[in-house]
């Protein structure tokens, strides 16, 4: 039988009856009037004496525990109301909500607390990364579309600094946020407009460029009081699953920039050569042209001395010419001299081609009277 059984008047195994426990006592309901809450006065009060009990003097409006706690809240006002402003800090003061004009720079502060609250801006240049990732990695910020149809996957970071403290923290709530959404929408923008290759090495100061006067005009409209300094572009890769095939385009147009600039090379030889070879060929018909104009110009000279010369004595030009003709024309003849006047059947002649030939000693006087006999 159950030990909470009631017909049997016995109780439980550990005694007791009428519907207790087993250590002779059952359960209390709530205090009070059958289901009703708890008295809120009677705990009210019992918190209150225990408050008297922990305060000094049984918690009796003395002027001690008076002033102590005017004390404690005057440094935790002072406490409040006192704050610092970092050096590479600004901050504004906002009276009911409503920021002041001026700012306050670096130091030590007093404000109006709790009417008066203050809000801090770092306006030291910060750096901000983006893209880098992957399909693979889950993180496809930095996949864009080019303007060849082309997916790259850039990393680029931005380097702001906060230009108007005011408009930083009132204007935009998310002012870094906002930031990298508009600097990747700019990237996006200037690479789907040119072809991979500008992306990957032909021209990315000039894509940093565009993207930094994107980012800076799209601020400037939003009013975030933030001025871009500069967009750097940190690495420009194909996705890993096609990296493999770029790298081979890559190589073959490095392969064709190679085999391009080896024809330059030999083209510029060859040209250099054939250039001097005209240039000393020219240089040979200068010469040559002086040289026959010189000598022509000599020959007239000459006839003109002649004639000349001519003008003045005719007869005795005539002769001397006569004389000069003959000695040219029989300069290299056999010449034979005949004495005039000789006697019949005797052919008196001197052979000077033979004697100049042997040349022999000069005869004797007597040789030339036994040939003339």
């Amino acid at each position: 039988m159950p030990w909470n059984d009631k017909s049997g008047g016995g109780g439980g195994p550990w005694g007791g009856g009428g519907n207790q426990g087993p250590w002779g006592q059952g359960p209390k309901g709530p205090s009070g009037p059958q289901g009703s809450p708890p008295d809120l006065e009677d705990i009210i009060r019992r918190g209150q004496d225990r408050l008297r009990r922990a305060l000094p003097g049984g918690g009796g409006a003395s002027p001690a525990v008076f002033a102590l706690i005017v004390a404690a809240l005057v440094v935790l006002w002072a406490f409040k109301a006192i704050y610092t402003v970092q050096p590479d800090e600004v901050a504004v003061e906002l009276r009911f909500g409503k920021p002041k004009a001026e700012l306050s720079q670096p130091g030590l502060h007093f404000h109006w607390w709790p009417i008066e609250t203050v809000e801090t801006a770092n306006i030291a240049e910060q750096l901000v990364d983006i893209g880098g990732g992957g399909a693979t990695s889950g993180n496809t910020s930095g996949l864009m579309l080019t303007g060849d149809q082309n997916i790259v996957n850039v990393q680029f970071s931005v380097a702001y600094q906060v230009s108007d403290p005011k408009a930083y923290l009132f204007d935009v709530s998310d002012p870094e946020g906002m930031l990298q959404q508009v600097a990747e929408s700019a990237m996006r923008e200037a690479v789907g407009r040119r072809p991979a290759q500008d992306i990957f090495r032909d021209d990315r100061q000039g894509i940093a460029a565009s993207v930094r006067e994107i980012i800076q005009t799209t601020l400037d409209g939003y009013k975030a009081g933030l001025n871009v300094n500069a967009v750097s572009i940190e690495d420009a890769a194909p996705p890993r699953e096609v990296a493999d095939a770029f790298d081979e385009v890559q190589r073959a147009e490095q392969d064709e920039d190679k085999f391009v600039e080896q024809a330059n090379q030999y083209s510029n030889q060859k040209l250099g050569q054939a250039r001097g070879e005209a240039a000393q060929v020219r240089e040979d018909a200068a010469a040559y042209k002086n040289r026959v104009v010189q000598e022509a110009e000599g020959e007239a000279q000459r006839f003109i001395s002649v004639y000349d010369e001519y003008a003045k004595a005719p007869d005795v030009t005539r002769k001397r010419l006569y004389l000069e003709t003959m000695e040219k024309v029989l300069k290299d003849s056999g010449k034979v001299i005949v004495e005039q006047g000789s006697g019949q059947g005797v052919v008196p002649y001197l052979p000077l081609p033979a004697l100049q030939q042997k040349a022999p000693a000069p005869a004797p006087l007597g040789g030339t009277t036994g040939g003339n006999q």
